[in-house]
């Protein structure tokens, strides 16, 4: 089956798309200021390929958020800053990135904790 990125604009967007998910729930929260943007890009490619694919898209949905449209998620989760990438299980936080990562960071993130 293939998955896709949502991209919730509301908290309870992000509750409901959280609440729904069967599998593992890749969160990433992203920034749309200067210094943060460039790498928010970079991990919005490279999530979009993951799920797109078959080793982690068939087991996994991701959420891109954006910290200042979902204010409620940013705090639950600690979020400070972007990019961030949280991996949750039933709603609940099992692991968390902050800053930049290429493919071979993210992939390693999610092989240890998935």
């Amino acid at each position: 089956m293939a998955r896709r990125v949502h991209r919730p604009l509301e908290d309870q967007e992000f509750d409901f798309i959280v609440g729904m998910a069967q599998d593992p729930v890749l969160a990433y929260f992203t920034g749309t200021w200067p210094k943060a943007a460039a790498a928010c890009r970079v991990l919005d490619d490279l999530v979009a390929e993951l799920v797109r694919g078959q080793e982690y898209g068939t087991r996994l949905t991701a959420i891109r958020t954006d910290i200042t449209r979902c204010p409620g998620p940013t705090r639950r989760y600690g979020v400070t800053g972007a990019p961030t990438v949280v991996l949750l299980r039933s709603g609940e936080a099992v692991a968390t990135h902050a800053g930049p990562m290429d493919m071979a960071e993210l992939r390693a993130f999610l092989d240890a904790h998935l």
